[in-house]
């Protein structure tokens, strides 16, 4: 594939499926124009799909998003009343009870729910656009796990702003210095899955770590990591369909060992691993990607030299 087809595969996708998606997403009620809903669609392909991705695979990532919920975020974040209103009626009581979970009482609760609600209407600007988190949600998980991640999120970003003002004088003053010690804050479903993901990669063995980062990091073919390895095409397929299944597994495990319930753990999961603050290619890399395939290739090669026959031999493949 060339580069420039690899290139218009997304909006070229879009524009064919531009109507049915916008049904779908039942933009009309929310004020969504075809036009509008196609440039967050383009946006979004452009940003997850790889330059790889033919259009099969661009249909199927776009029939995946939760569309309805990817138009009702974007609505509110462009500033249309009614969707913002159909969202305080879904997910009011959800936010104010996920942040009682977080923060475990009441006035504690409502003001962290409070400053969320300011940070999704977007009630500041810069440069004249309006600031919205809402845009940043891109329709790949749930906007209810999106909205309890950013919420968890927004606690800890709350809780080091104010260790960091709170000056010594001022708890000695108020006798805070003869208190327990307040709790850590929850830690996100981010981090969490972070600490999750990198302890069943760290797991793993180096030829299983070797077939995930040629295939997902380096962009290699079946083909290609077949070669490497000495297999037919066919087995590293159905590795990494294995490793895929595995992987999932072992993290929803560790996620709930970590506290969070099968839902949020699976919740957890819909995100990205390009968003995560987690350096996946040092954990699957323990040594140079080159090196490894050098390494391998030379190995290859030298077994397939010694089961090669000699001058005048007939094979018997």
């Amino acid at each position: 594939m060339t580069i420039a087809n690899q290139v218009s595969a997304v909006p070229s996708v879009v524009a064919a499926l531009r109507a049915e998606l916008h049904a779908k997403a039942d933009c009309q009620k929310l004020g969504l124009t075809r036009e509008s809903f196609a440039v967050i669609l383009c946006e979004i392909g452009e940003k997850f799909l790889p330059a790889s991705a033919n259009e099969s695979e661009a249909r199927a990532f776009f029939l995946s998003l939760r569309l309805e919920e990817l138009a009702l975020a974007r609505a509110c974040a462009a500033g249309h009343e009614f969707a913002w209103e159909l969202f305080l009626t879904r997910y009011r009581e959800k936010l104010y009870q996920s942040a009682l979970r977080i923060a475990r009482e009441d006035s504690a609760a409502r003001e962290l729910a409070d400053t969320l609600y300011a940070d999704l209407y977007g009630t500041t600007t810069r440069d004249g656009k309006r600031l919205c988190k809402l845009s940043s949600y891109t329709g790949r998980g749930s906007l209810e796990g999106w909205l309890r991640t950013v919420l968890a999120q927004e606690y800890v970003n709350r809780y080091r702003r104010q260790k960091r003002l709170v000056s010594l004088d001022e708890e000695n003053e108020d006798g805070v210095q003869f208190q327990a010690p307040d709790p850590e804050p929850v830690a996100s479903p981010d981090s969490q899955l972070e600490s999750a993901t990198d302890e069943v990669l760290a797991a793993l063995s180096s030829e299983d770590r070797l077939v995930l980062a040629a295939y997902f990091l380096d962009g290699r073919t079946l083909a290609d990591i077949a070669r490497m390895l000495g297999v037919h095409e066919s087995t590293i397929s159905r590795k990494l369909d294995k490793l895929a299944k595995s992987l999932r597994k072992q993290i929803l495990a560790g996620l709930t060992r970590r506290g969070l319930s099968r839902r949020q753990a699976e919740e957890a999961l819909e995100v990205d691993v390009r968003d995560l603050q987690l350096d996946i290619r040092r954990t699957l890399a323990q040594e140079s990607p080159d090196r490894a395939f050098s390494e391998k290739t030379v190995e290859v090669k030298a077994v397939e030299a010694r089961a090669r026959p000699g001058p005048g031999v007939g094979s018997n493949s």
